[in-house]
C-alpha cells in the first residue's frame, strides 16, 4: 500500500513498528512497550484498530493517552519523528489514570489534562531526551518510579478479557457472568470502567482481533475458513464488522498483510 492509494493502511503496517517486553518491574501493569517510526515523506493515512487496550505514548512532543476506541482511529503520525509508547494490561489503565475508561473512549487527551500529579515531570524528562532509545528509557524509568504506588489491575477484569478473547461457545457472556458471580448490570458497569465500553462491544473487538491474528499467521486458507475460525457466522458477518471496526474490507486487510509478509521475506 503506497501513499496516494486513498485507502488507510493498518497502523502496524505503516513504517517501522516494533513491540518488546516492558521492564520487569512494570510487567504487572504493562503488556508491552512499542516504537513506531514513519519514514520521511508524505503523511500516510493510517488506521489504528480497536484492541480493548489503552496506551500511553510520546508523539509530536506530547505525552498523550490513547483511550479505548470502538472504531478505527486515524491519528496523524509525524514522519521521521519516532513514537515511543507503552500498552497497559487489560484493566490497568484506570488505576494509573484515576478515572473510568469510559471518560476517554475515542479520545487522545494529554496526560496532564487528566490531573495526574506525576504527568508534568514525566513529560519534561522525556522531552529532554535526544534519541528514541533515550525517550523509551526515560518513559519506562519514570513509570517504574511510580509503579509501587499503583495497584495492579483487577483480576476479574483480566479474566473477562482472557475469557472473551478465547472465542469459543463456552466462553460467552452468560458463562463469564456465572464465572465472576455478578449480574449483567454489574458486568456492564465494570467493563465500562476498565475498558471504556460494555462486554458486548469488547467481545466484538476481541473477535476482530482474533481474525487479524489468524490472517497474519496465514494458517486458515480462504475467507470463509478465516471467518469461521475467528467466530463469525459467515464471511458477510466478518465484512460488516471489519467495515465498522476498521474501515477496510477483509480482502483489503488480507492484501495488506500479504504485502507485509512479502516485504519481510525480501528484507
Amino acid at each position: 500500500m503506497r501513499p496516494g492509494d486513498g485507502m488507510p493502511i493498518l497502523a502496524k503496517r505503516a513504517g517501522l513498528y516494533r513491540e518488546a517486553r516492558p521492564a520487569p518491574q512494570l510487567a504487572p501493569h504493562l503488556l508491552c512497550r512499542w516504537v513506531h517510526v514513519i519514514p520521511q515523506g508524505p503523511a500516510l493515512p493510517v488506521a489504528v484498530v480497536p484492541d480493548g487496550c489503552v496506551d500511553l505514548l510520546w508523539v509530536g512532543g506530547r505525552l498523550v493517552v490513547a483511550g479505548p476506541d470502538v472504531t478505527a482511529a486515524h491519528p496523524v503520525l509525524p514522519p521521521g519523528d519516532p513514537v515511543v509508547a507503552v500498552r497497559f494490561r487489560p484493566g490497568a489503565a484506570m488505576r494509573w489514570l484515576g478515572l473510568p475508561m469510559s471518560e476517554i473512549t475515542g479520545r487522545q487527551p494529554d496526560l496532564q489534562e487528566l490531573g495526574r500529579p506525576w504527568a508534568r515531570d514525566l513529560a519534561d524528562r522525556i522531552g529532554e531526551a535526544r534519541t528514541m532509545v533515550e525517550r523509551m528509557a526515560r518513559l519506562e524509568a519514570g513509570l517504574a518510579r511510580i509503579a509501587p504506588e499503583i495497584g495492579p489491575p483487577a483480576p476479574e477484569m483480566a479474566l473477562a478479557f482472557r475469557w472473551l478473547g478465547r472465542g469459543t461457545e463456552e466462553a460467552g457472556l452468560a458463562a463469564l457472568r456465572d464465572r465472576l458471580g455478578i449480574s449483567e448490570r454489574s458486568l456492564r458497569r465494570r467493563c465500562h470502567e476498565a475498558f471504556g465500553y460494555g462486554p458486548k462491544t469488547l467481545d466484538r473487538i476481541l473477535r476482530f482481533q482474533r481474525f487479524l491474528r489468524l490472517a497474519a499467521a496465514g494458517e486458515e486458507p480462504g475467507l470463509s475458513a478465516l471467518a469461521a475460525a475467528a467466530g463469525y457466522a459467515d464471511p458477510a458477518h466478518l465484512t460488516r464488522e471489519a467495515r465498522r471496526l476498521c474501515g477496510l474490507t477483509p480482502v483489503a486487510i488480507l492484501g495488506q498483510l500479504a504485502a507485509g509478509a512479502e516485504e519481510r521475506a525480501a528484507a
